[in-house]
């Protein structure tokens, strides 16, 4: 009886004493994030696992072009106003996204009244007049800002988005001068998915290196981290974090989650893209199988190692979303799928990947 208790006693002190939640487990290393919808931001829904997980907050659409400001003369702050709100009452650590985008921006941001493509001063200075009038509104309460978002295409060259087209290559420069005029003490990230692919990481190193060299205050590079079973490589991960940071900037994994379901198609995170649902996509409507569960839990204990051996360099992980219930994963890129990428299941309980993360910091 005594050895009974004895053992009892010495397992409840080790459970004790182990990190109950993320951001105590990571505490002194990064950033624990997550990704709020509106619902959550506005009404506190989840409030509790949010608040006791996470030290970071990302709004997921609010700060978006087409949300905040959806005509010329109109800005649409309730929303996001309450975001701000939401992360300083609970002491989150607040991330803006994102500023510039060629997705979800209305298409009067790039034409006249005739519907004529604007000249470069004058989307320049329609650019500058959004940037300064969000940026400021938040300033020092929003502490960093995803300034620009996917301007790089799968070759690493830049996108053709009407951003460049109109202003040409020197558009991201301007936006960072622009979010940096509106508030100094902002921390400044430029963000993008697919990094550790050869090609697009060594546009990014460009595109950094050349905004460093033009004095452009670019301190974090975000990778999204919107990963797969059997993509990126754990050697990919760890390659694009350490030359990154060779540059001088912090690294974020900025929107991390993991599908477990067939890929439809080339790896990549661009939200146009939709494919036709079929059975064969969504083999697991009523459930993760156990097989699956592990096998989840082991590529996330890969990912968060290679995270912690790059603590100096990686500054935050923002998972991309709270629960599984709430991935963007379950309507792209085929409709009405049920995935399962987070580290919450459906009713907001941890899964054996939480544990798995949980166990990679100690």
């Amino acid at each position: 009886m005594k050895s009974f208790i004895l053992v009892a006693m010495a397992a409840l002190a080790a459970q004790a004493s182990a990190p109950a939640t993320l951001k105590d487990a990571f505490k002194g290393a990064f950033y624990i994030g997550v990704a709020i919808n509106t619902a959550q931001a506005s009404a506190d829904k989840d409030v509790d696992l949010i608040t006791t997980q996470f030290n970071s907050v990302t709004d997921e659409n609010d700060l978006k072009w087409e949300k905040i400001h959806p005509k010329p003369d109109q800005y649409n702050f309730g929303p996001a106003d309450k975001y701000v709100d939401y992360g300083e009452k609970h002491g989150m650590y607040i991330v803006g996204h994102c500023l510039i985008w060629h997705s979800q921006t209305p298409s009067w941001v790039f034409h006249d009244a005739d519907g004529k493509l604007l000249t470069r001063d004058a989307l320049l200075a329609r650019m500058r007049d959004h940037i300064h009038t969000i940026v400021t509104r938040y300033k020092g309460r929003i502490q960093d800002w995803d300034v620009v978002n996917e301007a790089l295409d799968e070759d690493g060259s830049l996108r053709k988005s009407l951003w460049l087209q109109i202003i040409g290559p020197d558009y991201v420069q301007k936006a960072f001068e622009y979010a940096h005029e509106a508030d100094p003490a902002a921390t400044l990230n430029y963000n993008d998915y697919s990094l550790e692919n050869e090609p697009k990481l060594k546009g990014a190193l460009k595109l950094i290196s050349d905004l460093k060299a033009a004095g452009v205050p670019v301190a974090v590079v975000g990778i999204q981290g919107h990963d797969h079973m059997d993509w990126p490589s754990f050697e990919a991960e760890d390659h694009a974090i350490a030359a990154l940071g060779a540059l001088g900037v912090k690294v974020a994994i900025t929107e991390l989650d993991i599908t477990v379901l067939p890929q439809p198609g080339p790896h990549t995170a661009d939200v146009s893209l939709s494919i036709q649902a079929r059975k064969e996509l969504n083999p697991w409507p009523d459930g993760l199988p156990e097989a699956q569960q592990k096998a989840l839990a082991d590529r996330y204990a890969g990912l968060f190692a290679v995270y912690m051996k790059h603590k100096d360099i990686v500054n935050r992980v923002t998972f991309w979303g709270l629960t599984d219930a709430s991935s963007w994963l379950n309507n792209w890129p085929v409709h009405g799928r049920t995935n399962y990428p987070l580290l919450f299941d459906r009713q907001g309980k941890p899964k054996l990947a939480f544990e798995a993360v949980i166990a990679t910091a100690k």
